[in-house]
């Protein structure tokens, strides 16, 4: 009743605002060269309409500092590395590890790596917030509350800025190479069977000259400082610790085309799975201008959009598992750790020193990064004599996460949108296309290394014998157009095209649970005519038929104890959808997800291996329960058959001190909450951290159903999941729909700041509007901005007119 009462409210709240006349404010901005006009619709979506391209970038960055100052402030302090200069010296270990991974080559080469605009737009955009920031200064934008809330003050931007920041990036497998190097130290290399699952089969081993146990259990602690958010709470060891697993990010997408649509016209629909976070991490708007049109959502630092479409095509994106980065083990010399052996010789790393500004200390400190030829130093072992690079995509030029969409967005044909995608870096992608002439296309977009002589899964020797030749061509990945099926569909599952060369391409074995994939393709394939209404639902369908083989195990089994069947009971019969109110989908999560393998792991790992075991793949677990072998004893059949009931009891056990003993007064949204609250809220007062809160909401969907909605183990609330949802009507433009969540806005104060969240969690959605008719009749608010008349030139006095020819100072 409550959730039903928050989506009563949010359906009124819009209602009323559709019948008033559209708020109005006007404000002359300096840098903007011509007249110019931001529509904000009731769902807080604005609509930029530009003078000219330049101003249409201009006017973004100067609206997402009017919406998200703080968020992409922090961004950008973040990944620069300056956040002590703001909070303190807590953050100073946090700083140095992002600089570690900052670009630093040619700058010149980096901007021409995107194309012949991509520097123009970005200055345009970086001049707008500037422009915001700067009124902010002159005292005529009140400071964003999130600012005095935690004590400091908006930067300015460089262009450089946006694209030098690589650390945004989402990251790839060094910690499963880490990992699985781990377990190979502790039980052989065979203990890492249930770890991650392997796709295509394939057989690793450790490579030559690499001792796994040379690898310390603390090697990745500069990684994840470098690649995580920004804490406000908690120890500082852990303020920038990974909150969500890598293999809960990831995304769904599909495109239709019209011959399966129920109008005629393609559908493409996109949602991308992140951690949750309050701002949303995307945000969406309309950007026109004379020959240009686009809309849709991207990551509020960035100019222009990643997912959506101009007046001809539609695009979208979801992860590519790709490996794209390794971790290398140095031998450095005894009597100097700066020497690391290559070939036959050493070689010295470069070691750069730099000044760290840090709050309330009077001098700057002096941070040292080191970095071999393959990379950043991230850990060093003097005592052991060894140390540890990470070699990634990122240190290339041209692989700012997500900027290369900066060079498809404008696309207006499948050969165009594809030619644009031949450079793409990083993240590697799968990107689907649709268009109004009716064609669909997919490419898996990526700078993939060439890995010849090893296969990405384990680290190896940074000797000189393991390098990458080169990276695979754009013609070298998978990519499908116009398909006789009608319809493709990506969802970070394995996707290579039967017959691929994976023993010459090692394009990655290591790639997101299938269900998702699976789920999406049964529900494409048995629907002829897809409608929006249809596709809506499959994004937001809660069904896991990864739990089908695992529940298909146990058909046969039954217990003495009354509870135990009463739960195989429910199981046997659930639908495989994890509703709110199903007391079978609380069961199978707990069981799979905290359970089940553990005791598989307890019973056929060695005991060292089990700690980095932990519950293991489940994609692994499931395959090995399928076909127990000899590791669980000489009834492989039987001791499976145990492990289900006694991990089944354990589950039971837990949910029973959550929930009572009462079966049937379970459910899974009594523990399977979303939650969001801003990262500031521990610095608010009561008061504050409400007005800074979305939610506590009960929520259906995990992290293997198409609504993705992953949990986390201590107390299931929900962490991760599709904070945005888009369809897409292409060619019906207006027809098409979308949701984020909490909102649009970051600012606390502003109505939009968590309206969507009722919306999004029933899974509903709101309009795309894009037609300037169906804008206006959406608008809530106008703001008119005109250029700031130039400043008068500064008077002269006196000395300025007497002549200069022979002054002397």
């Amino acid at each position: 009743m409550k959730r039903l009462g928050l989506i009563t409210f949010a359906i009124a709240v819009a209602a009323s605002r559709a019948l008033a006349a559209p708020a109005t404010e006007a404000h002359a901005v300096a840098g903007l060269e011509k007249p110019a006009e931001i529509r904000v619709d009731r769902w807080g979506i604005p609509h930029i309409y530009a003078g000219s391209v330049r101003d249409a970038f201009f006017l973004q960055g100067y609206n997402v500092a009017r919406d998200r100052l703080w968020q992409v402030d922090l961004w950008r302090k973040r990944g620069l590395g300056l956040l002590a200069k703001d909070f303190g010296p807590d953050y100073v270990a946090q700083d140095r590890a992002a600089r570690l991974f900052l670009y630093r080559g040619d700058m010149k080469v980096e901007w021409a790596s995107y194309g012949p605009d991509a520097r123009s737009s970005t200055e345009a955009f970086t001049a707008g917030i500037n422009a915001y920031v700067g009124e902010i200064r002159a005292g005529t934008r009140p400071l964003p509350m999130e600012f005095k809330l935690a004590g400091s003050q908006p930067d300015l931007w460089s262009p450089d800025d946006v694209v030098r920041i690589r650390s945004q990036g989402l990251t790839r497998n060094v910690p499963n190479e880490v990992g699985r190097a781990h377990i190979a130290c502790a039980g052989g290399l065979e203990a890492a069977k249930l770890y991650k699952n392997i796709e295509p089969a394939w057989t690793t081993k450790i490579p030559e000259g690499l001792d796994p146990c040379d690898i310390p259990a603390n090697v990745l602690d500069d990684y994840q400082r470098g690649t995580a958010g920004v804490k406000f709470s908690g120890p500082p060891e852990r303020r920038s610790a990974l909150d969500v697993p890598p293999e809960a990010i990831g995304s769904n997408n599909w495109t239709i085309a019209g011959s399966h649509t129920d109008t005629g016209r393609p559908i493409l629909a996109n949602d991308p799975h992140r951690e949750h976070s309050v701002p949303s991490l995307r945000y969406i708007v309309q950007l026109e201008a004379p020959g240009f049109s686009v809309i849709g959502a991207g990551e509020p630092a960035l100019p222009g959009v990643s997912i959506g479409h101009n007046d001809t095509s539609a695009f979208g994106l979801t992860i590519f598992p790709a490996d794209q980065e390794d971790l290398y083990v140095y031998e450095t010399n005894p009597k100097d750790p700066d020497l690391y052996r290559y070939g036959q010789g050493w070689e010295r790393m470069r070691t750069v020193r730099e000044a760290l500004t840090v709050k309330g200390e009077a001098k700057p400190r002096t941070i040292v990064l080191k970095f071999t030829r393959h990379g950043p130093v991230i850990h060093a072992s003097p005592d052991k004599h060894r140390a540890f690079a990470l070699r990634s995509v990122w240190a290339a030029p041209g692989t700012s996460a997500y900027f290369g969409s900066t060079g498809y967005m404008g696309a207006k044909s499948w050969e165009a949108f594809k030619a644009a995608l031949e450079h793409w870096g990083s993240p590697s992608v799968n990107q689907v296309y649709a268009d109004t002439a009716g064609h669909i296309g997919w490419v898996a977009a990526a700078r993939v290394p060439r890995r010849p002589n090893w296969d990405g899964l384990t680290p190896v020797p940074g000797d000189g014998r393991y390098e990458w030749n080169g990276f695979l061509k754009a013609d070298e990945l998978p990519s499908a157009a116009d398909p006789a099926k009608g319809w493709i569909a990506t969802a970070n599952a394995m996707n290579l095209p039967d017959g691929y060369p994976v023993a010459e391409r090692k394009v990655g074995f290591e790639w997101t649970n299938a269900s998702r994939l699976t789920r999406i393709s049964e529900v494409l394939a048995a629907n002829p005519k897809i409608s929006i209404a249809d596709a809506m639902a499959l994004q937001t369908d809660p069904t896991n038929v990864g739990a089908r083989p695992v529940i298909a195990l146990l058909g046969p089994l039954s217990s003495e104890d009354r509870r135990l069947n009463e739960a195989l009971t429910l199981l046997r019969a659930w639908n495989l959808r994890t509703e709110a109110n199903s007391a079978a989908a609380v069961i199978y999560e707990a069981w799979a997800g905290k359970h089940l393998g553990g005791v598989l792991i307890a019973r056929t790992a060695p005991a060292a291996a089990r700690p980095i075991l932990g519950q293991g793949d489940i994609a692994a677990v499931t395959a090995y329960l399928q076909h127990p072998d000899a590791a669980l004893g000489p009834d492989p059949a039987a001791a499976r058959d145990a492990v289900l009931l006694d991990s089944l009891s354990a589950t039971l056990d837990e949910l029973a001190t959550r929930m009572g003993p009462d079966l049937t007064t379970w459910s899974w949204g009594r523990l399977h909450v979303a939650e969001f609250h801003h990262a500031l809220t521990p610095l608010a007062g009561p008061a504050q951290r409400a007005a800074m809160s979305a939610g506590p909401a009960p929520m259906g969907g995990t992290a293997l159903s198409p609504m993705a909605a992953t949990w986390r183990e201590d107390d299931f609330h929900l962490t991760a999941g599709a904070s945005f949802r888009m369809v897409l009507d292409v060619g019906g433009w207006d027809n098409s729909r979308v949701i984020n969540t909490p909102g649009q806005s970051g600012d606390p104060d502003s109505p939009h700041y968590r309206d969507l969240f009722p919306l999004w969690v029933s899974g509903q959605y709101a309009p795309l509007v894009y037609s300037r008719a169906a804008v206006e009749a959406a608008t809530e608010r106008v703001i008119t901005l005109t250029p700031a008349p130039a400043p008068a030139p500064a008077r002269k006095g006196l000395l300025d007119l007497i002549p200069r020819l022979g002054r002397s100072g």
